[in-house]
């Protein structure tokens, strides 16, 4: 790598994300792969407070910054050390962040090719305990002063920096720089490997905190495509910065379509819970249909909120919807729909104005409100979708059971299917939801070739 120089940086900030953070300190070390060729230091006053938590880090608070230029005053030198040269750094990503948006706001537009060292420790010196800068330094006979400010933690990287260049036979750090390197925009966390094994298939992914507790799950038409995704981009969002440094492992499960791959995905993030999914978790049912017998013997169906004490019979994600459908079932069983519940406003008990002598009887009342159920629960369709496989010796299967998803699962392609039991033998159960079930009657309705034992209809 003849006449390439590498501008070792570190920096020191009032937070975790460059969004909301700002650089209260700020190293520069020129390296031209063998010597150090300049350096640059400097107190950055951040024009915000600093917070305890990181004065009691790094040692810097308002008073020491306080008469420091403000990165403006300093975005030219700070441009002319970085121009041209590789920007390296421990954990690149997040000093590259900070630095970008701050060149950004004073008005430059910088870019430059990145390099991680503790992605190219990873590759050249494979199996230590860890890779942050202090235990590298430990393990390698580093000397580390000043730890935490940016002066001694630049200095520390430039010597670790230069042990890589001299140990690397392999010539990792050439492949690192190369603009198409996807390693480089990887988390500084995630074991390579973890990525490079991800297929060009359908699927669900799993991300993993340093505790090997699942914090994402996500399905993808492409595996490796969508999770590459994920790692793409300049995005200083603080959510953003603190999901990468969370993610220390992957894992992944081939599907054979995306159908399948978003019920699982679905079902997973109902199991686990991961903190970092959001999304799938606003499409928990909300409402339900209820029912229940009044001290006079009647016997009411009323729409509510969903509750983990009290169990419905059906659950929906709107009010709208479950009026609909108790509408529906009064008029199909001519239920009086003084007995029926549309929602909590509804208060008080209308005998108190009704003459009793129009109400209809009582046991025929009721019986007409347990055909009501019966049929609510029992006469919801029941088929299978059978797609493609995962491979050619087989076919995928999803079989939903009286409206409700039963579990979905693959069957070799040299058997016949003649029977609903001939499907469920191979499938694999799962829990079903409202918003899972929506999803699978929407695909059956767009592609009914690939529906199979259709039975019963809610009209």
């Amino acid at each position: 790598m003849k006449n390439t120089e590498y501008a070792i940086v570190d920096i020191e900030t009032t937070g975790g994300n460059a969004s909301g953070s700002r650089i209260t300190e700020i190293a520069i070390i020129i390296h031209d792969g063998k010597n150090v060729l300049d350096r640059y230091e400097t107190l950055v006053n951040p024009e915000q407070d600093i917070p305890p938590s990181i004065f009691g880090l790094t040692g810097i608070n308002n008073e020491m910054v306080v008469n420091a230029p403000i990165f403006d005053d300093i975005s030219e030198k700070v441009l002319e050390m970085l121009t041209d040269r590789i920007f390296v750094a421990h954990n690149v990503n997040f000093d590259y962040s900070f630095v970008h948006h701050q060149l950004e706001q004073a008005g430059f537009k910088w870019s430059a090719k990145k390099l991680c060292t503790v992605r190219a420790a990873r590759k050249i010196k494979p199996g230590l305990g860890s890779y942050s800068l202090g235990n590298l330094c430990n393990s390698l006979n580093i000397s580390l002063e000043n730890r935490h400010r940016a002066g001694g933690d630049a200095d520390a990287t430039a010597l670790l920096f230069s042990l890589l260049l001299e140990w690397d036979d392999a010539g990792e750090i050439e492949k690192m720089i190369k603009k198409t390197a996807q390693d480089q925009r990887l988390p500084p966390n995630l074991p390579p490997d973890d990525f490079n094994n991800l297929p060009d298939k359908p699927g669900v992914y799993y991300f993993y905190n340093q505790a090997k507790k699942v914090i994402y799950v996500g399905k993808a038409i492409n595996l490796k495509k969508r999770v590459s995704s994920h790692f793409t981009g300049n995005n200083i969002n603080p959510q953003r910065q603190h999901f990468l440094r969370d993610i220390h492992g992957i894992s992944f499960e081939v599907c054979a379509t995306e159908l399948m791959a978003l019920l699982l995905e679905c079902t997973e993030i109902k199991k686990l819970w991961p903190t970092y999914n959001r999304a799938l978790k606003r499409f928990e049912a909300k409402f339900g249909i209820y029912q229940y017998e009044a001290r006079n013997g009647y016997k009411y169906l009323a729409i509510g909120k969903v509750s983990k004490f009290q169990v419905c019979i059906h659950e929906f994600s709107s009010l709208y919807e479950g009026i609909n459908l108790l509408r529906s079932l009064a008029e199909r069983f001519e239920i009086d729909h003084r007995f029926c519940k549309y929602s909590k406003s509804e208060e008080g008990d209308f005998f108190q104005n009704n003459n009793p002598q129009s109400l209809p009887d009582v046991l025929m009342h009721n019986a007409q409100v347990d055909n009501a159920i019966d049929y609510l629960l029992n006469n919801r369709p029941s088929f299978a979708i059978i797609d493609k496989g995962k491979s050619k010796e087989e076919r995928s299967c999803i079989w939903i059971e009286n409206g409700h998803f039963y579990g979905m699962g693959y069957l070799p392609s040299d058997i016949s299917i003649h029977e609903p039991s001939d499907v469920k033998n191979y499938v694999t159960p799962y829990k079903s939801n409202q918003y899972i079930e929506q999803l699978i009657f929407s695909y059956a309705e767009k592609h009914p070739r690939k529906v199979f034992f259709k039975k019963h209809l809610l009209a």
